[in-house]
């Protein structure tokens, strides 16, 4: 297994991160909307945003002194067609 879906698959193994990736699935947000969502402090959240970064998840710009984050698809695509394809696995369409 590559060193990127093994961050993915550690990205994806807390439940706050996938609750922020659900979160901003659609929609940007910045840091400060997101912290709303959880009972979280605001350096926990950017902690969890880093790591869903650092794996590719998520990208991210700043405008003003927001950083704005939104999720970035395309690797978790990757890295399951890339793992299916090495257990002989594939999806069967409805």
């Amino acid at each position: 297994m590559n060193d990127q879906c093994c961050q993915i698959f550690h990205a994806l193994s807390d439940k706050t991160r996938l609750k922020i990736l659900e979160l901003i699935k659609d929609k940007e947000f910045c840091v400060s909307d997101i912290c709303k969502h959880f009972e979280m402090t605001q350096p926990s959240i950017s902690h969890h945003l880093d790591i869903l970064k650092r794996a590719g998840l998520v990208k991210s710009y700043k405008k003003g002194r927001e950083v704005y984050y939104t999720f970035f698809k395309t690797t978790i695509v990757e890295c399951c067609c890339k793992q299916f394809s090495v257990f002989d696995l594939t999806i069967k369409s409805k």
